[in-house]
């Protein structure tokens, strides 16, 4: 080939690179600052075309910042949460992290397991929350990969040694953040063990969809949860055994409510002991291969809003209700209660010592499974 021939085909060549279009997903990493033994919490963020980016903390493999635009092209972060590590260390609320390793809630703390009675730390009440003292959310996860693409995501994981926080088996867990070009965000929880022990691991993300800055509450969000019962409570949020039907209670989110409706002016007892709702409905009856709708929210404000699809049986639903304004967020402004509302799959609550509502029980060979997945719509504002 002629040294002319040459230039050209390296011209044309260095064209289709400059052509070359960019990844629809696009991954970046950062830290968020140092722990006082000295480790490094890792960010990462994943960017796709459409102006959504969701950043995934190491600190509780939290989802720290969620920025989506509404159908205006105007962006917010939707989901509240911390600027600095230091205000998760000194203010620890859950804010997006992942919860286990038995998510919500366990009566005293005990249950028995293939005869053994075991021991969690009491932390809510007279109750076990979300892990005990030291759950998944005050542990340092490592990034295992984080790549783009079509899709763009993030794996983090935490090794759970045998006994920690009383539970038995060394348990691995891994949190996988995808974000694709068609708006959809998913978290999947996958966990595998050493010994017989219990799990139910999920995602407690506080949503705000007209901005975790602004001034409007999540009270005037549309809510529907296609559920004919829940699970009502004692007053320490335990459930009592009974699957309740929803229909003629203020429970009833089968078509859109907005969630300050009921909570208002709440008569119901189950929202006098909740001061709102903290309560677990029943989608279905047991953890399913495939996905299926668990609930809808939409901000009239913004017009924003998303489906929430999962592979579990139960969604805890909260209305935000013990946010004390004493918390101040990436924006700087006071979290009320009411701010934000959570929903969190999962299977149902105190499942180990009720035997009706099924098995939280995971085995050597098994490998537990929870997928999570939001998918963003935007629509003109009311």
């Amino acid at each position: 080939m002629r040294m002319s021939d040459l230039a050209k085909a390296a011209a044309a060549a260095a064209l289709m690179t400059v052509a070359a279009p960019a990844a629809a997903v696009d991954v970046s990493r950062s830290t968020l600052g140092t722990l006082p033994d000295g480790r490094t919490v890792p960010a990462v963020t994943l960017s796709n075309r459409n102006g959504i980016k969701a950043t995934v903390i190491g600190w509780g493999a939290a989802l720290q910042s969620l920025v989506v635009p509404d159908h205006g092209g105007h962006s917010a972060d939707v989901v509240l949460g911390y600027a600095t590590l230091k205000d998760y260390l000194d203010h620890p609320q859950y804010f997006g992290a992942t919860v286990g390793r038995f998510a919500n809630r366990i009566a005293k703390g005990r249950f028995t397991l293939d005869g053994k009675t075991y021991q969690v730390p009491v932390n809510n009440g007279a109750n076990s929350l979300h892990g005990g003292t030291a759950g998944f959310d005050k542990q340092l996860w490592h990034v295992v990969e984080a790549t783009g693409g079509a899709s763009g995501h993030v794996t983090l994981r935490h090794v759970s040694p045998d006994g920690e926080m009383g539970y038995p088996g060394t348990l691995t867990v891994d949190a996988t953040y995808t974000l694709g070009e068609d708006d959809r965000l998913t978290i999947e929880y996958r966990a595998t063990t050493t010994a017989p022990t219990i799990v139910n691991v999920t995602n407690h993300t506080y949503w705000n969809l007209s901005g975790e800055g602004s001034a409007n509450g999540a009270m005037r969000h549309l809510v529907t949860i296609p559920a004919e019962a829940y699970l009502p409570t004692d007053a320490g949020a335990i459930p009592t055994g009974e699957v309740r039907a929803v229909a003629g209670t203020d429970f009833d989110f089968r078509k859109p409510h907005a969630v300050g409706e009921r909570v208002r002016d709440a008569s119901d007892q189950q929202l006098v002991f909740g001061r709102g709702y903290d309560h677990n409905w029943v989608v279905g009856r047991a953890v399913t291969a495939d996905e299926h709708l668990m609930a809808r929210a939409v901000d009239p404000v913004s017009g924003r809003g998303f489906e929430l699809w999962s592979n579990q049986p139960g969604l805890q639903f909260y209305s935000g209700n013990f946010l004390d304004s004493t918390t101040s967020g990436k924006a700087r402004r006071i979290y009320r209660a009411g701010d934000a509302i959570v929903f969190e799959p999962q299977i149902f609550p105190d499942t180990p010592n009720q035997p009706a509502f099924g098995s939280a029980q995971l085995n050597p060979g098994e490998t537990y499974r929870n997928i999570i997945s939001y998918r963003f719509s935007r629509m003109a504002a009311r």
